[in-house]
């Protein structure tokens, strides 16, 4: 599971980064096929190193990659 997690990081970081601009946690969820829980888990270890930033509440829950 935590390999699976990690993969699905590397996946919502690459999906920011071509954004290139904050994106709602429903886009995120839609536009990577991926189960909901596993994307919420791997945006959690993402934020808990520092690589995203979250802002906002509910739906209108933003997220984006943090600028070094």
């Amino acid at each position: 599971m935590i390999t699976e997690i990690g993969i699905v990081a590397g996946e919502i970081w690459h999906y920011l980064e071509s954004k290139n601009k904050t994106d709602n946690l429903d886009n995120i969820v839609k536009n990577i096929d991926r189960p909901r829980d596993t994307i919420l888990m791997s945006m959690g270890w993402l934020a808990r190193e520092g690589h995203i930033v979250l802002t906002g509440e509910g739906a209108n829950r933003k997220v984006n990659l943090r600028n070094k």
